[in-house]
């Protein structure tokens, strides 16, 4: 989790009913929440699609979507291409609708309520999916990255981006928010294990040691 957009909302408040809040917010983010994901992992998500590879005309899934500013820059990136959104949050939905307004109303942006464990698509759909700072509160990570799989063409690419994960600087206060918000982190070499284990092939570790920020981009082998 972005840890400016964490002490901020920690500085907003104290004790159980501050922290149970938190988790909420973290685990499933109501519309404000989306909007401060927005501007958070503005950077994060800068960096990290430098990492993969999308053509003009591709269509591209991002989960977790949150407040829609990933997708937005999906569109972009893929001007003659579609951009899907996904999250389990209603209120992110909506917040994700409005960011995109005008690419949904020019038919190059959708976004839907759903979950990563059950993918509303059909096999083979997307030539990319990123799923940024979302991964940690899937319910089974192997499972979860199979599902993602699917839905992927051969040679479609999955990127994971995280800002917590475990043997990064300052990583030990980062395992014990995650703990507190009942996520999951594992370390670079966990991720890549994981995406293995899961079917993908070609998986690319990247660190950005400098900020404690991964990326790690895998292919469907078809």
């Amino acid at each position: 989790m972005n840890q400016v957009l964490l002490s901020t909302i920690l500085g907003s408040g104290a004790g159980m009913l501050a922290t149970a809040a938190l988790v909420r917010q973290c685990r499933k983010p109501g519309r404000l929440f989306a909007r401060m994901m927005n501007s958070s992992h503005r950077s994060l998500t800068a960096w990290a699609l430098r990492h993969v590879p999308l053509a003009e005309d591709a269509v591209i899934l991002d989960v977790g979507c949150g407040g829609g500013a990933t997708i937005r820059e999906l569109a972009g990136l893929a001007p003659r291409g579609k951009v899907f959104g996904i999250d389990y949050s209603a209120a992110s939905v909506a917040v994700a609708c409005r960011t995109n307004a005008a690419l949904i109303e020019a038919g190059r942006v959708d976004v839907r309520h759903g979950s990563v464990s059950r993918l509303p698509f059909g096999d083979g759909t997307f030539d990319a999916v990123t799923a940024v700072e979302t991964h940690y509160y899937w319910p089974d990570l192997e499972s979860d990255l199979r599902e993602v799989r699917r839905v992927l063409r051969p040679g479609g690419r999955l990127a994971v981006v995280a800002e917590s994960y475990r043997g990064k600087r300052a990583g030990v206060a980062g395992a014990a928010v995650m703990r507190m918000l009942g996520g999951r982190i594992r370390t670079a070499a966990g991720h890549r294990d994981a995406f293995l284990a899961a079917g993908f092939t070609g998986v690319e570790v990247h660190e950005d040691e400098s900020r404690g920020l991964l990326c790690v981009v895998g292919m469907d082998g078809g």
